[in-house]
């Protein structure tokens, strides 16, 4: 079951569960509805263009914050002429919760719609300590060994006359 909606002038293909990313979309008490549906497939195969306005696809905000940073450069050569300004897309990141049409209702599951989340055992402190003071140990030696091998080199090359050509 998928649909394809319209938001922010792109378009998404969308199933029940999916996270996707639109520009910034005002949210009332954090849930979205989608009513612009361009096209509903209920079976693998069967697509069709809903009728009316029965058709919506609902979802929830999971988080609003900034796209990455586009860097936009306006140069003109021989005439120095240089301009560079930085855009940062808002966006709305939604959860899709529902599709419905023609009085069929397609949800997420229950194991897509509340992540659940998962418990760390933490090591015990000692345990900690002891593999701390191993890394220092390690660090400390690979830090001497290097010293070592540097000196090798540099004593090596410094023996070693330098040849510059044939001399006449």
């Amino acid at each position: 079951m998928y649909a394809v909606i319209r938001a922010g002038g792109k378009q998404y293909r969308v199933t029940p569960g999916d996270v996707i990313r639109v520009e910034k979309t005002p949210a009332s008490h954090g849930k979205v509805e989608f009513t612009d549906v361009l096209a509903v497939s209920a079976e693998e195969g069967k697509i069709g263009r809903p009728q009316g306005d029965g058709a919506r696809v609902s979802g929830r905000v999971v988080e609003e914050g900034r796209g990455d940073k586009v860097l936009v450069f306006h140069y003109k050569r021989k005439k120095q002429y240089k301009k560079l300004a930085g855009h940062r897309q808002p966006f709305t990141a939604v959860k899709i919760t529902e599709i419905v049409f023609d009085g069929h209702s397609f949800k997420a599951t229950d194991h897509e719609a509340e992540p659940k989340p998962k418990k760390v055992k933490a090591a015990p402190a000692e345990h900690h300590a002891e593999a701390e003071h191993k890394a220092e140990h390690k660090h400390a030696a690979g830090h001497h060994a290097g010293h070592a091998k540097k000196a090798k080199a540099s004593a090596h090359k410094k023996s070693a006359p330098k040849s510059k050509g044939k001399k006449k």
